[in-house]
């Protein structure tokens, strides 16, 4: 995904992913977890989350494992 925003700053990307965490603005909206979220949710299926910042552009890019597998994970049961 790509927005056409201002960017994110450095200092604002080392703190990206922590919870509750807002970069300095006059309106704050949410309760600043969805990163957290979307970081948890990633990391538990083995996947990596990369993010790429400028001046008028910003990408978010998710992979995952191929075929599901997750690392870590155990394998399913069947009942």
């Amino acid at each position: 995904m790509t927005d056409h925003g201002p960017g994110i700053s450095e200092e604002t990307l080392a703190h990206l992913y922590d919870r509750t965490w807002h970069a300095k603005r006059a309106e704050r909206v949410g309760a600043g977890l969805g990163l957290a979220i979307v970081r948890g949710l990633v990391d538990a299926h083995g996947g990596q989350i990369e993010v790429d910042s400028k001046p008028g552009s910003t990408t978010f890019t998710l992979v995952f494992p191929k075929g599901g597998e997750t690392a870590g994970a155990a394998p399913p049961t069947s009942h």
